[in-house]
């Protein structure tokens, strides 16, 4: 099983960046898929959630600005940032699995960095 987060930057408040999280190994339409995220001092916390039926789920300080989706045919879960700000600056990490204790694999971060 592999992961692997990109589309990371450095982006100024009020952009956008989508996320990528290419997946290998596995299928992914049998597994509920999450994206996380660690900011400098901070717990690792979830973000978003993608059921294995589609159903998604989104934090409180993200709803409405964020976007979680999965092409199954290209192996990929996506998520869409809008509207950035600057607490959303962190590493962000795709995961198998949808609350922390049931993560049983992680990508490797992607920073996101929100400053102008």
């Amino acid at each position: 099983v592999q992961l692997q987060a990109f589309g990371g930057g450095l982006v100024q408040p009020g952009s956008s960046l989508r996320l990528s999280c290419t997946s290998s190994g596995f299928t992914l339409d049998n597994y509920h898929m999450g994206w996380f995220r660690q900011a400098p001092g901070r717990e690792r916390e979830g973000v978003s959630c993608i059921s294995k039926d589609d159903e998604t789920h989104y934090e409180y300080f993200v709803k409405g600005r964020f976007t979680i989706s999965r092409d199954t045919a290209k192996n990929t879960v996506y998520l869409q940032m809008d509207r950035l700000e600057p607490e959303d600056t962190a590493v962000y990490y795709c995961a198998r699995g949808c609350r922390l204790g049931y993560v049983d694999y992680w990508g490797q971060g992607t920073q996101v960095t929100v400053s102008s």
